[in-house]
């Protein structure tokens, strides 16, 4: 017997055989990124059994580097692009009058700095044109790795290779993000659960469009098994997107609207694999594929943890989300303190390159 899903199932859009948004939806996805952001901001929506599993390592100290600060180099290349730093600014919102003054103070960091920046799904841009001010920002960022973001589940509502384009096209993006979250939809009031064939049009789109797209998790991370189906179905790059931070489980826990969702966002709110087990599985199968270490992530040791575990960079969302809701100086002191403690550890270790730090052998497991 087939089980119920634990919210409504979605209305069918006039002329597709394809499931579509209930009339109400742009309103709904407005309301449910401003809560995402609130929730984020102000309630306990962290992992607690879980972690990230970079706590099980450590970098082995260099007592005499050879080095002067001057000799450090954080710069790198991602998808094409020049980064004055191996961090991300990853997706997070957009859609509300917050958000876009969100999204504008990251971007202008962002630019400042040299850092890869993502924005938070554009579906309600689509849904809803007049918001698409609150996701625009090279007005703000002009040279920076734009990453444009759409759920992959949507290209079984009706999305297709014409939207996404749309949403690349937008932002003036550089690639766009396929965020897969099957668990925060399950749990999610009014998600979208059909996830069936949806590799297949993942690869239909990898084909078409004309910039490389990126998968990533949002939590609950990519196995090295799921990243080879995504790399054989023409995905350019893996954000891995771990378990041990933010839990969107939790996220939708807060906004549940039966008792049945409030105990599943509970029962699962530590669902996943840890970001350092998916880091070392997907570079296991894929030594060569541009990899983004996200997921708990909270500072620059762990960032350079990611990177020498086999990350190209490392995202981060809250965070840059808590510095940037405090003011412009937080967001900057905040940028400032991850470049120091990337600079710290290169130092420490006597490696004076970031790009070199997975080669160095410097990072060892605890004993």
């Amino acid at each position: 017997m087939a089980f119920d899903p634990p919210s409504p199932a979605p209305s069918t859009r006039p002329g597709s055989n394809l499931p579509g948004p209930t009339p109400l939806a742009d309103h709904q996805t407005q309301s449910r990124k401003a809560d995402h952001i609130r929730i984020c901001l102000e309630e306990a929506v962290q992992c607690e059994t879980v972690s990230t599993g970079l706590e099980r390592y450590r970098f082995r100290h260099c007592c005499l580097p050879e080095l002067d600060r001057c000799d450090l180099d954080l710069t790198t290349e991602f998808l094409g692009k020049s980064l004055q730093a191996p961090l991300l600014i990853s997706s997070m919102t957009g859609g509300t009058d917050q958000a876009k003054h969100l999204n504008q103070c990251l971007a202008a960091a962002a630019q400042r700095h040299g850092l890869a920046m993502g924005v938070g799904s554009q579906r309600v841009a689509l849904e809803k044109p007049e918001v698409i001010p609150t996701f625009t920002v090279r007005n703000q960022a002009p040279d920076i790795l734009l990453l444009a973001n759409v759920g992959a589940v949507q290209l079984n509502y009706g999305y297709g290779v014409d939207q996404c384009r749309r949403l690349v096209d937008m932002l003036e993006a550089d690639a766009l993000i396929l965020h897969i979250n099957p668990l925060q939809e399950w749990i999610q009031p009014q998600g979208d659960t059909n996830f069936r064939g949806l590799l297949g049009r993942i690869a239909t789109l990898c084909t078409q469009l004309p910039v490389p797209v990126v998968a990533k998790e949002v939590g609950n991370g990519i196995s090295g098994v799921m990243a080879q189906r995504l790399l054989e179905a023409g995905v350019a790059a893996i954000d891995v997107a771990g378990a041990g931070g933010t839990s969107w489980a939790k996220v939708e826990r807060a906004r549940a609207q039966t008792p049945l969702q409030h105990q599943l966002g509970t029962t699962f709110g530590d669902w996943g694999i840890p970001t350092a087990e998916c880091l070392t599985a997907v570079r296991a199968i894929a030594p060569q594929v541009p990899l983004i270490a996200s997921g708990g992530l909270t500072n620059g040791l762990d960032a350079a943890k990611a990177l020498a575990l086999g990350a190209d960079v490392a995202g981060l969302a809250r965070p840059f989300l808590v510095a940037a809701s405090q003011s412009e100086d937080h967001l900057e002191a905040q940028v400032q303190l991850l470049l120091a403690e990337l600079a710290t550890v290169l130092f420490c270790t006597g490696v004076p390159r970031v790009r070199d730090l997975a080669q160095a052998g410097v990072l060892e497991t605890r004993g």
